[in-house]
């Protein structure tokens, strides 16, 4: 049991801390300030996280980190995994790991995490938490303001941008300087969408906004990590970022490398309330000219990619091929009559036509190759070749005619889109 005299130095020190915190808000510091001054009064490691576990700001020492990561509270992309420390606080050794929510007006803005290593953290110093994560959610709700604003006019620079509508170059360039952001070297844009909610869930308009906002918190977290000068904008339904090409990007296609990166950070591993997206990849833009004509690439790439590959997929522009020319007929219904009068009876929503149409692919694949055809289906060759004279009847001389078989490799292909 706490004595009087206790209890009044632990209120002395939690009033002196939220003192100094106030003081760090009205002087315009930041959440880094507030984390090294709760740090040092308090003697324990601090981060600031976003309400999913991407990291704001910090002031906790290697060994800290070093003790979280052990712990697995940390995941492969450096997401720090709130959910598991939700509550009243999880062992850290013979330490310690709390969590307390930053919220204002009954909406959730962040989390405060906090952790020893040597002891757990006492009871007393949760209330100057709570206090700090107070103090905390003022400075967050006065910097979302300020970011609210600069979206905004960010978003309808680069919409005009992309309209060529923006001002010449020069202009252009000098625009976007004042964002913090370098155009002057090559990118790719790309765009990303959130999948559609899972059946049942709620999709409700405030929902779906703050799915949304989070959403593009995360690209932007991501982004400012990558290097300076990084566009990441929120358009309302997507995020647009302009990731920059390097030469040291060792995949077959420039900008695929760091397109995978900062997907793979935003993805983190799914927890704490992540929602799947889908992305699509423009060519590579090498001057402000061909920014527009990138970003029509990357919106048409997202929607083609997610049709053929579902939902959570990464589509490149590159890797389209005929998909490209298919998606650009805007008539879903002749596509659909098209499969239907190339393939007939093959393209028809059936077990027994679907198994039918992977032997065809395979066969297309192997250019009509019975044997090497029937070892990849795992067949007898007798009844590939059983297989091959079916198909044939129901599509026509498949083996001998180039011009069929091209017809039924696009209708193949029409019917992945279309359907």
């Amino acid at each position: 049991m706490i004595s009087g005299d206790d209890a009044a130095a632990v209120l002395a020190r939690v009033d002196a801390l939220h003192t100094a915190l106030t003081d760090i808000v009205l002087e315009g510091g930041d959440l880094d300030r507030i984390a090294a001054e709760v740090g040092k009064v308090l003697d324990v490691g601090v981060l600031f996280t976003s309400t999913d576990g991407r990291e704001r700001a910090a002031a906790m020492d290697p060994v800290q980190r070093a003790a979280l990561d052990a712990a697995d509270f940390i995941d492969a992309s450096g997401r720090v995994r709130v959910e598991k420390i939700a509550g009243g606080g999880r062992s850290l050794g013979p330490g310690q790991v709390r969590s307390l929510r930053v919220a204002a007006g009954g909406e959730d803005l962040a989390r405060l995490v906090c952790c020893r290593t040597d002891v757990p953290i006492p009871e007393n110093d949760v209330h100057a938490l709570e206090r700090a994560a107070a103090v905390a959610a003022l400075l967050i709700t006065r910097e979302e303001a300020v970011t609210a604003v600069e979206n905004k006019y960010q978003g309808d620079f680069l919409r005009d941008l992309f309209l060529r509508r923006a001002g010449d170059d020069q202009y252009v360039e000098e625009h976007a300087e004042a964002f913090g952001w370098d155009l002057r070297r090559p990118v790719v844009v790309v765009v990303a969408e959130l999948d559609p909610p899972r059946p049942g869930e709620d999709a409700s308009g405030p929902q779906r906004r703050r799915w949304q906002d989070r959403f593009s918190s995360a690209w932007r977290q991501v982004t400012t990590t990558l290097e300076k000068g990084v566009p990441s904008v929120d358009f309302s339904s997507e995020v647009v970022a302009l990731l920059p090409v390097t030469g040291s990007d060792d995949t077959p296609w420039p900008g695929h490398g760091v397109v995978r990166t900062v997907v793979a950070a935003v993805a983190g591993d799914r927890g704490g309330g992540r929602r799947p997206f889908s992305v699509g990849v423009s060519r590579v833009a090498g001057s402000l000219a061909e920014l527009p004509e990138a970003y029509a690439q990357a919106r048409r790439t997202v929607q083609v990619g997610r049709r053929i590959h579902g939902d959570g997929s990464t589509t490149f522009f590159d890797q389209l091929g005929v998909h490209r020319l298919i998606a650009l007929v805007p008539d879903v219904e002749e596509l659909r009559s098209f499969a239907r009068d190339v393939l007939g009876p093959v393209g028809e929503p059936t077990a027994a036509s679907a198994d039918l149409r992977a032997t065809l692919r395979i066969l297309l694949d192997t250019n009509f190759n019975v044997a090497e055809a029937a070892r990849l289906q795992f067949f007898h060759y007798n009844t590939m070749r059983y297989r091959v004279g079916k198909l044939e009847r129901l599509l026509g001389p498949l083996s001998s005619d180039a011009n069929l078989r091209l017809d039924v490799a696009v209708a193949l292909r029409v019917l992945e889109i279309a359907s």
